[in-house]
């Protein structure tokens, strides 16, 4: 009887304690945006967010780049993040790419969608650098991020030329993001 008391006990200790750590649900992870993880499936939403509206968009036109997104909105109607399915009209599908609407959700580093570029590089290392037509695309291997500043934020020299090799010099520190991505998948 005393061992099993004493084993009672240890489960309800462990128990205790790990209900104690609970999940922040602004939290931004290589694996997981506050309660989303890369492995949460459309039909789940509803439980990972229990008090937001899930709004989910049905384009019916791939062609178009509409995968069918899903937009998470809190109860007094602010956008929190746009959800895009790895697969359109499954709900069993996991999610590709999720967008950071609202400032609250951060890294462990405190990068949010109102960072500059100085935050990020100052805190991650820079994988790559994509030169695109109206924008250039920060990519932060880590963790599974990548960071899109308007080439509105560089100098007006490197604003027009797509062949150029945009290096993280050349990127103003006050740059703010305009779009903040998480990839999976």
């Amino acid at each position: 009887m005393h061992k099993s008391t004493i084993y009672s006990l240890c489960v309800f200790l462990v128990c205790l304690l790990a209900c104690n750590k609970a999940q922040n649900p602004f939290e931004i992870s290589k694996q997981h945006v506050g309660l989303l993880t890369d492995s949460t499936q459309v039909k789940d939403l509803e439980l990972v967010f229990p008090n937001d509206s899930i709004v989910k968009r049905i384009g019916g036109d791939e062609f178009i780049g509409n995968k069918n997104n899903i937009e998470i909105i809190d109860k007094t109607g602010k956008q929190l993040l746009i959800l895009e399915p790895a697969e359109a009209l499954d709900s069993t599908s996991v999610f590709q790419t999720v967008q950071i609407i609202d400032e609250r959700y951060k890294t462990d580093k405190n990068i949010n969608i109102l960072s500059t570029f100085k935050d990020i590089a100052d805190n991650y290392n820079i994988t790559r650098i994509d030169n695109l037509i109206n924008s250039i695309v920060v990519t932060v291997k880590s963790i599974n991020t990548s960071f899109t500043i308007d080439k509105k934020e560089l100098p007006s020299n490197l604003r027009l030329d797509m062949d150029l090799q945009i290096e993280a010099t050349h990127i103003p520190d006050n740059a703010k993001i305009k779009y903040f991505f998480i990839n999976w998948h």
